[in-house]
């Protein structure tokens, strides 16, 4: 049984995963939402973020957590995990992805046919947004690694707006956690155009920019600041552990962000990955599992896990795959939500 604090401090028994503070959080999760362990692997943390799904072949892209070898160098895995089938009940399968060019691989998104991946980078090589096919040989081409000549931190997360251009975080991790030379450039949000290949800083002030994602109508952008978690391991109370709301606004025909707020402060844990569904909830990765906000910032509920989520994604009709480490869950909310990111 799981125990979950209410908002008056008492603690309320959640045997199924899902814990509603909100009548309207009920209806996201339907009448009968379920929650599953899809796939275990306890031989390292295989399941930690990207999370990107690609509809066409019932398949997930996610990134590890660090690893560190014998010698002491870190590295992390990608793997593509073949969801199987749940009709027949056939098992996940995880397949373990090759790829020396992106280099401590964390956040991502689906981009054309293939997939856009975060790479931190390491002492020698700058950090950066590569492109990744998602079918094999799984090519791969770097899309920026530099702000005009000056080396990233270590991108973190990245989303694609509709006209194309490509929006990312840029926290200091790397370079706390040992495998990033000191920052050349402070922790900012930054917008990227392939078209003409300009990239401009589009908002500064956070302590570590984490998850970012756009509202469905693409009004607001919404960034989780993580300051709660050096890169040390230390946690600090007192540091940020918030999402972030920006208004979308045209200015002098190009895109910018204006009032600034604090939308959501997470109380367990960072909220890390970030993600909204077509009605414009907003959902992140937790210390105690998924956590659901409405619209204008009230939490409405959670899917509770054991040990957190770093990251999630959703799949379709309703499907959420919640990255937990050494494991990934599958929880099924109501079939007639959709992310607002593939909107299916």
């Amino acid at each position: 049984m799981v125990q979950v604090p209410d908002p008056d401090g008492s603690l309320v028994d959640i045997s199924s995963g899902f814990v509603a503070y909100d009548d309207h959080f009920c209806k996201i999760r339907g009448e009968s939402p379920s929650l599953e362990i899809l796939l275990e692997n306890n031989s390292y943390d295989f399941a930690h973020e990207a999370g990107v799904f690609i509809e066409s072949t019932n398949e997930l892209f996610i990134t590890s957590a660090r690893l560190t070898d014998q010698s002491g160098a870190q590295r992390v895995q990608i793997s593509k995990i073949i969801l199987g089938e749940c009709e027949s009940r056939k098992p996940a399968k995880q397949e373990e992805i090759e790829s020396e060019s992106i280099l401590m691989g964390n956040g991502g998104v689906n981009y054309g046919d293939g997939i856009l991946f975060c790479a931190q980078g390491t002492l020698e090589k700058p950090s950066g947004l590569y492109e990744m096919k998602s079918h094999p040989p799984y090519n791969v081409r770097p899309v920026i690694t530099n702000l005009y000549g000056r080396q990233f931190n270590s991108v973190n997360d990245v989303v694609i707006h509709s006209d194309g251009s490509i929006w990312f975080t840029d926290p200091t991790y790397g370079y706390e956690q040992g495998y990033r030379p000191r920052p050349q450039l402070p922790s900012q949000v930054y917008r990227y155009n392939p078209t003409n290949r300009s990239i401009r800083a589009v908002a500064d002030g956070f302590g570590h920019p984490n998850g970012i994602c756009f509202s469905p109508d693409e009004k607001t952008v919404y960034v989780t600041d993580t300051d709660r978690h050096h890169g040390s391991g230390v946690n600090d109370d007192s540091k940020a552990s918030t999402i972030y709301a920006f208004d979308l606004v045209m200015r002098h025909n190009e895109p910018s962000l204006s009032d600034r707020r604090l939308f959501a402060f997470a109380d367990n844990h960072i909220p890390d990955g970030i993600k909204c569904d077509m009605e414009g909830n907003v959902y992140s990765g937790c210390g105690d599992g998924v956590n659901v906000w409405s619209p204008g910032g009230t939490l409405i509920g959670k899917i509770v896990v054991d040990g957190g989520a770093a990251n999630f994604c959703f799949g379709k009709e309703g499907e959420i795959f919640i990255l937990n480490e050494s494991r990934i869950w599958r929880a099924q909310l109501g079939r007639h939500v959709r992310g607002a990111l593939l909107r299916i």
